[in-house]
């Protein structure tokens, strides 16, 4: 087996347990820790299979990632986001190429500002005396998905660019 299949094949791992963080966000409003730690350990086999070299790239890759943790992590602080959205966020950084998180961080608010919509929706329609309490782990496997995707998987992404 040739290391880009095994590279693809850690992507459709992490495919499945990001939409697996999406369904329990969804009906807990919760993401286990288990989930988010398996995401984030098999970035490792992943740079490897991918071919990240072991200096500069793997450590740049964690760096940025854990920079994106942190400053979600201070939205966690002020009660913007729970705590399995921003480990959530963390790990699935670990796998998006440098290029790409940005890109990935607007789908992921646009995603999660149209979910808090539907929220707010349906919140206006079947009235609750319970705070609203958005399922971002739904946003964050949107643009996880989108950013695999365009990076891996899109044989077109070269076409309109020059």
């Amino acid at each position: 087996m040739d290391r880009s299949s095994i590279a693809l094949g850690l992507m459709a791992l992490l495919a499945a347990l990001m939409i697996a963080a999406a369904v329990s966000d969804l009906r807990s409003r919760s993401i286990s820790n288990g989930l988010n730690g398996t995401i984030a350990l098999l970035a490792i086999p992943f740079w490897i299979a991918s071919g990240l070299s072991l200096w500069p790239d793997i450590p740049i890759q964690f760096g940025a990632a854990f920079a994106v943790f942190l400053l979600f992590a201070g939205l966690f602080a002020i009660g913007a986001m729970g705590g399995g959205d921003v480990k959530m966020i963390g790990a699935v950084m670990l796998w998006i190429p440098l290029p790409l998180f940005v890109p990935m961080l607007t789908v992921m608010a646009l995603a999660g500002g149209l979910l808090s919509a539907i929220m707010l929706v349906h919140i206006k329609l079947r009235p609750s005396g319970k705070p609203v309490e958005v399922p971002y782990g739904v946003a964050i496997a949107a643009a996880g998905l989108w950013a695999l995707h365009q990076h891996y998987l899109n044989q077109f992404q070269f076409i309109g660019s020059a």
